[in-house]
């Protein structure tokens, strides 16, 4: 768990310090930042969903998840988890506390060396991949907070959790993860963060929270088709 405790961290860390590098940012500039930032997500997104070479294991995967997250209303449990952050920290704003947690949770979370970096801790003890992820959220979390604010540092916690658990099933999940899965898996999941960037450019106002178990279903239908 060494190398997804160090990456829990880097998330956080960078998120505070990005927290506080937005306070010197004038307001003027802020929402220039947001929409070059937003930009830069939608790229991520797009090239991540490339990844994916069986079309109807996307389709399947988000009409499904679309149902399931619905029928739990993940949307409205992460509003009112952003909500009680934020009323704790005695300020307004709980929405935005919630964007920058899924955006920052779906950035660290997507992709193979999430995946194969905690395979490699879980079945060889080699972190270097989950460390090398590290550096790169940390300089991810620091852009992001400075525009999404402390949202980003509760995304160590879903890092935590994702990458926690395939550290620890590593033995049992490590068949499963085929490079297949982890393609198909990366390509929705790249979808979702192409979702995001266009709700932060103001063009759409999906519930991704709501599409997020889309991003797990995946893993069996690819043993299927």
């Amino acid at each position: 768990m060494l190398g997804t405790l160090v990456n829990t961290l880097a998330a956080v860390a960078g998120g505070l310090l990005g927290s506080l590098l937005k306070k010197g940012i004038p307001e003027k500039f802020t929402d220039l930042v947001q929409k070059g930032l937003a930009l830069c997500i939608l790229f991520i997104g797009i090239q991540g969903s490339l990844s994916g070479t069986n079309t109807l294991v996307t389709i399947i995967s988000m009409v499904l998840g679309a149902i399931a997250g619905t029928a739990l209303d993940l949307d409205a449990k992460v509003e009112r988890l952003g909500a009680w952050t934020q009323a704790r920290l005695a300020k307004k704003g709980g929405s935005k506390i919630a964007e920058g947690m899924v955006t920052a949770s779906l950035l660290f979370c997507v992709g193979s060396m999430a995946v194969v970096g905690s395979l490699q801790s879980g079945l060889t003890g080699d972190h270097s991949t989950i460390y090398t992820k590290s550096l790169l959220d940390f300089v991810s979390a620091i852009i992001l907070a400075s525009s999404l604010g402390l949202g980003v540092c509760l995304s160590g916690a879903f890092v935590l959790v994702y990458q926690g658990a395939i550290v620890l099933l590593a033995r049992w999940v490590g068949p499963v993860l085929s490079d297949y899965a982890v393609a198909e898996m990366s390509c929705v999941g790249s979808l979702l963060i192409i979702g995001l960037g266009l709700n932060m450019l103001g063009v759409t106002k999906l519930k991704v929270s709501n599409l997020l178990p889309a991003m797990f279903i995946p893993l069996i239908l690819c043993l299927f088709m």
